[in-house]
């Protein structure tokens, strides 16, 4: 049992340890990842594992145990890497086994080379997740997160600051680095790499090293690399995540919580570079374009970290006040849930009256949102989402700051968010759509492209008369289908690719909305105050945290309780429905009833 090690700040020692005692015997991996999971349920031990989220990427040591809270926003090809391989010392001949799992790059001292025709090595495969923070992640969320969390950093000296505020056109121009630096890669990057871990050969000094810059430069790849967040205006690292087992169970879209170990090796960049070099011996146009993928898949370390899980769940909810799990079974069992289920009358009561505050006192608009606020696509009949409930609230004033604030209250209730703000140039200017990139073989985001359980805002107050172009009605029918069918068909340009979702739409309107809506209710303000962002404020600083605290876990866990319909209930349903019908055919059709059951739900 190796021991000793700290897990936190040296993991790969620790896998060295189960490397080396059970050899090419494959239960070595099993007992990594066991070992992993028994210390994270120490007391406490995940809040000591530091977060890509909350701390800058140049304050976290290479190779280090960290955990990422991220959307997989896209899936690349699966990688062939090095699972065994064995080096050979040229002086004493000896010979050692190395595992190439959770590394980029392959470790040999100085005098050991790789033996690539050893019948030792093997090679094996792994899945390569992009990874982006949660779009639209509360404030209040991160700030749940940081405060929870107890890893104490400090800058590594081993990775410097300046390399975290270097442009990606530094990182492209090899004269930038260090000639020592240089020299000690070089080695590394004279072999090239194969099956995804690049491997260590005798250090020669290369001559296209001194032309590698003209001919970056030449094939225009000086761009900024783009993070390719959906949202606009978000911040922290995206990851290259690589998935080593279960790869099968994530999707585009998963909210995923991973713990790994943390790869910014600086010789991943040199490496790159120097494909691109060999590369640029090819065809011209071909050359573009596989410079281009080889830009996307392999940005610099960086920029773009590496994570390789030891670990990884999927979220079901992003909220850091409740349990990560609230399966139906386990939220019976879970000793906070049942706690809170006895507060949940008094709790709706103060959020009512709270949500009629903030809606200018209208009430009935305030159950209404509560209702949209706590509704969820809980299964799909066919086509049919059931459980959606988009409101339109018309009689917004126009030209007014109400829309604007009412989303910061929203914000402050929700775990993740999006005010779309509908005018004519964002409807026509904006990508809505994923769209694919076959140059560069990725996804491009857009901003449909949501986790579960997001709320989108779309606020129409701003809609002033003028033209909508083709794809500002391409945007609006988007909208539309997202609405009434929650899914959005993502453009890979030969055909299109459904992908469903589960997000709640909020309308503001002045007149009824372009848009459609499950249910739309008209504004009936029974005071003006003067002046809003004041009126907002105070009602905001006048609630409790803890009160606030209690809103969202209300928000979240009403969602993922268990609800059923006792027989008789069905049978006065039935009854109810049949007597409606006999009065008058026309007055409710099997649409309302669906729509009558939810709002009873």
């Amino acid at each position: 049992m190796p021991c000793g090690e700290d897990w936190l700040s040296h993991p790969l020692g620790i896998v060295q340890g189960f490397f080396a005692q059970n050899g090419v015997n494959p239960d070595w991996e099993k007992k990594v990842i066991e070992y992993f999971k028994e210390k994270l349920k120490e007391n406490n031990a995940p809040k000591w594992v530091p977060s890509l989220n909350e701390v800058p990427l140049h304050y976290l040591k290479p190779n280090s145990f960290v955990k990422f809270r991220c959307m997989v926003q896209d899936m690349f090809d699966p990688e062939f890497y090095m699972g065994v391989y064995e080096t050979v010392n040229r002086n004493t001949k000896a010979r050692v086994l190395h595992f190439g799992k959770y590394r980029d790059v392959a470790e040999c001292g100085p005098q050991q080379e790789v033996d690539l025709n050893s019948p030792r090595t093997t090679t094996l495969e792994r899945q390569t997740f992009y990874c982006v923070p949660v779009p639209g992640e509360s404030m209040w969320v991160k700030e749940a997160y940081v405060n929870a969390n107890q890893a104490r950093v400090s800058p590594s000296t081993s990775y410097t600051p300046s390399r975290h505020k270097r442009s990606y056109e530094d990182d492209e121009d090899m004269d930038l680095q260090p000639s020592k630096q240089k020299d000690q890669h070089m080695g590394a990057r004279q072999a090239g790499n194969v099956g995804g871990l690049q491997w260590c050969g005798e250090p020669k000094r290369l001559e296209t090293e001194a032309s590698s810059g003209q001919q970056l430069s030449s094939l225009n790849l000086s761009s900024p690399f783009d993070l390719n967040f959906p949202l606009p205006g978000e911040k922290g690292p995206a990851c290259l995540v690589k998935v080593y087992e279960d790869w099968d169970c994530f999707k585009v879209n998963d909210v995923l919580e991973l713990y790994g170990i943390l790869s910014v090796d600086p010789v991943l960049s040199i490496l790159n570079n120097d494909e691109r070099d060999a590369s640029s011996l090819l065809d011209p146009m071909e050359c573009t374009d596989m410079a281009e993928e080889q830009r996307v898949h392999s940005p610099p370390a960086s920029l773009v970290p590496r994570i390789h899980v030891v670990l990884a769940q999927k979220l079901q909810h992003i909220n850091p006040l409740l349990p990560a799990c609230l399966n139906k079974e386990e939220s019976k069992t879970c000793k906070f849930v049942s706690g809170f289920m006895s507060e949940l009358s008094p709790v709706r009561a103060e959020l009512l009256g709270f949500l009629t505050h903030a809606l200018l006192g209208d009430s009935l608009a305030a159950e209404y949102l509560i209702l949209h606020l706590i509704s969820t696509v809980y299964t799909r009949r066919d086509v049919l989402p059931l459980g959606k409930f988009t409101v339109n609230l018309s009689g917004c004033p126009r030209n007014s700051t109400f829309t604007e604030h009412l989303y910061r209250i929203i914000q402050h209730l929700v775990p993740a968010s999006f005010r779309l703000q509908m005018t004519i140039e964002n409807m026509n200017h904006l990508k809505f759509i994923p769209h694919k990139d076959y140059t560069a073989n990725r996804l491009v985001s857009g901003l449909l492209q949501l986790p579960s359980n997001t709320s989108l805002v779309i606020d129409e107050t701003l809609l002033e008369q003028g033209q909508l172009d083709t794809p500002g009605v391409h945007n609006v029918t988007a909208l539309s289908n997202l609405i009434t069918w929650q899914k959005v068909d993502y453009d890979f340009s030969y055909h299109q690719m459904e992908f469903p979702c589960n997000i709640n739409v909020f309308i503001t309107s002045e007149g009824r909305s372009l848009l459609p809506a499950d249910c739309q209710i008209h504004l009936q303000p029974q005071l003006m105050p003067p002046n809003m962002e004041e009126y907002m404020n105070s009602l905001l600083s006048a609630v409790l945290p803890s009160v606030l605290n209690k809103f969202r876990i209300y928000l979240t866990l009403l969602r993922f309780l268990d609800y059923s319909i006792s027989d008789e209930i069905t049978k006065a349903v039935e009854d109810d429905f049949v007597e409606m019908r006999k009065n008058d055919p026309q007055s409710i059709t099997a649409d309302d009833l669906h729509q009558l059951l939810i709002v009873a739900r």
